[in-house]
């Protein structure tokens, strides 16, 4: 069930890779395409030189470039030089940059030469040397290009697949954002459990990427799964229906993973098209958000592909539960537990494990487990009690096993003494016919401590009627789920897992 032969060295994988497969595309992007050959040849000689250049065993290694070819290079030739590689947003400001590159201590950082100058600046400012390699030739500053193209002698790849290999941060959805530490066999775990064996990747995909690398869950199945299992991707430098919709009328792809999103904006605009663009698609996958069972059902009856959904976090190096292929699936469940991994529901107050059917919080068990938040022994300490990691994510599970996601411990609306779930609500507004996004907030009220308030993002705001949205939450949710006001806003924020951003979201909130 587990393939075990995916997991080893990237270095290891990418020389497999490049004596099977020499001529066969790896990535691709709007610019540029590699092959196994060439990205073996890439990523040795840039592992290299990041050596020639200083880089020592475990020192920590900034990846801020947008979704390309070159990104995927730099985290695969930092591991393979013996660093950590540290995925920042390409959105981050100078202030979310200062923190990370200070956090995780970064000696290096890949970044955009049209960035130069502000993250030169940025260095100094915080008193670090930094070696900065930019993605355009200047003079007395490293060039990738360059560097991707000369050789130094005497270089060892880096063979440990135990050590801290990448620290990816949290979205910071409930405060300062943690570095997660992980190692390439927890990544690939995950791989060898769930992408092969459940979703069937394999070489004979072409993977249509959409989610941002920088996240854990791209990281996985979109860079480390792609090489560990020898498939072809085309990166999409930012995920956009219109240029998703040009490229999946090539007939190339076969499998594409994204966010809820994704597959909610991309379903919305094919029915109003009437174009039914996934007959090359074998399968879609979904992660990073809760995934509505209404839009499971709907993308599936209207394009006849699979949508699998699963659970993942950072801290399990992604996946923990997982959807399998087939009818035997219930409707806005995440799936079972993957192969080799223990989950249990229980009593987030007494810690006793909670009965079928009863809501929980998820704690789990296995070798995707990361190794620590990064300098913060302290929350580690919190999180992994006696080998369990705490997730902090509510659910239920079914007499079969099958587990849905029901909110986050932290994010509960308590209007009066009763628990409100947001996601449970956002999924109801959602099978209303007029709104095409939305989130759900608690904001304080002076007599019931909490009450609900639903941002909507609404598909024409022309006769949008929202007596009608009242009276069609009023039949589906008890009334103190019913939400206290409809606020009406352009976008719903997220992370680039698709996470809801509610405290920014508060933030924008005008007084009542």
């Amino acid at each position: 069930m587990i393939h075990f032969e995916l997991i080893a060295p990237v270095g290891e994988i990418l020389r497999r890779n490049a004596r099977l497969y020499p001529e066969k595309l790896a990535f691709e992007d709007k610019s540029r395409a590699v092959s196994y050959e060439q990205l073996n040849v890439e990523t040795e000689n840039l592992a290299s030189q990041l050596v020639t250049l200083g880089l020592q065993k475990g020192q920590k290694v900034a990846i801020l470039l947008p979704n390309t070819v070159n990104w995927v290079v730099a985290c695969l030739a930092t591991v393979r030089a013996g660093g950590v590689a540290v995925p920042v947003s390409i959105d981050s400001t100078d202030a979310e940059l200062s923190y990370r590159v200070t956090d995780a201590d970064c000696a290096f950082v890949f970044a955009q030469s049209a960035r130069r100058q502000s993250i030169e600046a940025l260095l100094q400012n915080l008193g670090r040397s930094t070696v900065l390699i930019t993605d355009g030739f200047e003079r007395n500053l490293a060039d990738f290009t360059t560097l991707t193209q000369t050789r130094a002698s005497d270089f060892d790849d880096d063979s440990d697949i135990d050590r801290p290999a990448y620290i990816v941060y949290t979205s910071g959805t409930t405060g300062q954002p943690k570095g997660v530490s992980l190692s390439t066999r927890s990544m690939l775990w995950v791989t060898a459990a769930c992408w092969a064996p459940i979703a069937g990747l394999s070489h004979k995909d072409v993977v249509l990427n959409t989610l941002p690398l920088y996240h854990s869950y791209a990281l996985n199945v979109a860079v480390l799964s792609i090489i560990a299992t020898a498939a072809s991707e085309y990166i999409m430098e930012k995920f956009s229906t219109s240029h998703a919709t040009e490229l999946l009328r090539t007939g190339r792809f076969t499998f594409m993973p994204g966010v809820p999103t994704v597959f909610h904006y991309f379903l919305s605009a094919c029915q109003t098209s009437g174009e039914k663009l996934l007959s090359s698609v074998r399968l879609c996958v979904s992660a990073g958000a809760i995934l509505p069972g209404s839009l499971n059902t709907d993308f599936e009856e209207f394009f006849d592909v699979p949508l699998l959904d699963g659970y993942g976090i950072t801290e399990t190096s992604t996946m923990v539960t997982m959807n399998w292929p087939g009818k035997w699936r219930v409707p806005g469940s995440c799936g079972l537990p993957l192969p080799g991994l223990t989950v249990r529901l229980v009593d987030p107050k007494t810690g006793a494990d909670v009965p079928f059917g009863t809501e929980g919080e998820l704690i789990c068990k296995g070798p995707n487990l990361m190794q620590a938040y990064h300098n913060k022994p302290q929350e580690t300490q919190k999180a992994i009690v006696e080998g369990w990691y705490h997730t902090g994510d509510l659910a239920r599970s079914d007499a079969n096993g099958f587990l849905t996601i029901t909110g986050r411990l932290k994010e509960l609306i308590i209007r009066g003494g009763q628990n409100i779930a947001p996601a449970e609500v956002e999924e109801t507004i959602l099978l209303h016919h007029a709104i095409i996004d939305c989130a759900v907030i608690g904001v304080p009220h002076a007599m019931l401590g909490e009450v609900p308030v639903a941002c909507i993002v609404l598909k024409s705001a022309v006769n949008f009627d929202e007596e009608a949205l009242i009276r069609h939450c009023r039949d589906r949710l008890s009334v103190y789920k019913v939400p206290d006001r409809f606020l009406i806003v352009s976008e719903i924020p997220r992370t680039g897992s698709g996470k809801i951003l509610r405290v920014k979201l508060r933030e924008s909130l005008p007084a009542a």
